[in-house]
């Protein structure tokens, strides 16, 4: 029996932004400080140059807002709003060269000082049958052809030398019922959409219970 579906892990990167202008300031230092001579990253985009002058600006805007000088808070906000943008562009960078390599991609982002979320992503559902709820039946699931298509199936309970056909579906499933129980019975289908029929897969084989 085929392996059913199974779900590969993504990994993202994700930016842990402080709300404190203080904070964001060390945040974004640490992120520059780990990118700087970083052979993952041979050029990042925005330039690091560019954030450690947000980064600066953003210091001196801080520090004139706390000494409560006049609009210096405006100020103070379009500078953090800046270095934000400026952050945010560079997660998009850091996610491009992490998947370039899914293998080490977890690994990439936390060099960058940055944090790692992983998701879930489907694979591509393999062909299989299954044992059903009942004695002498099978479950047959294939990989979806098209938004619309619909599939032929057949089975062979003599090692593949003849082959019974089951009534055809329009979702990619069945089940086959009849089947001798302790026999070993081969699957196979083949999808048919607008471009026309398909070709048979590969059999499946399962032991019916």
């Amino acid at each position: 029996m085929a392996e059913n579906t199974k779900l590969l892990r993504h990994a993202g990167v994700t930016l842990h932004l402080p709300s404190k202008v203080a904070a964001l300031i060390v945040y974004a230092q640490g992120i520059v400080t780990r990118m700087t001579g970083n052979p993952s990253f041979p050029e990042p985009s925005p330039a690091l140059s560019a954030i450690t002058t947000a980064i600066d600006q953003l210091q001196v805007a801080e520090t004139a807002a706390l000494a409560r000088t006049k609009g210096a808070a405006a100020v103070r906000n379009d500078k953090r709003t800046a270095l934000l943008t400026l952050l945010r562009q560079l997660r998009g960078y850091l996610q491009t060269v992490a998947d370039t390599n899914p293998t080490t991609a977890a690994s990439v982002i936390e060099s960058a000082g940055v944090a790692v979320r992983k998701t879930a992503t489907r694979q591509a559902r393999a062909f299989a049958a299954k044992p059903g709820t009942v004695s002498g039946t099978a479950k047959v699931v294939a990989n979806p052809a098209a938004r619309r298509a619909s599939y032929e199936w057949q089975y062979s309970a003599d090692g593949g030398k003849t082959w019974v056909t089951a009534p055809s579906t329009l979702q990619a499933k069945t089940s086959i019922t009849g089947l001798a129980p302790g026999a070993t019975v081969q699957f196979k289908y083949r999808p048919v959409t607008k471009a026309g029929e398909g070709d048979w897969s590969q059999p499946v084989s399962m032991m019916v219970h």
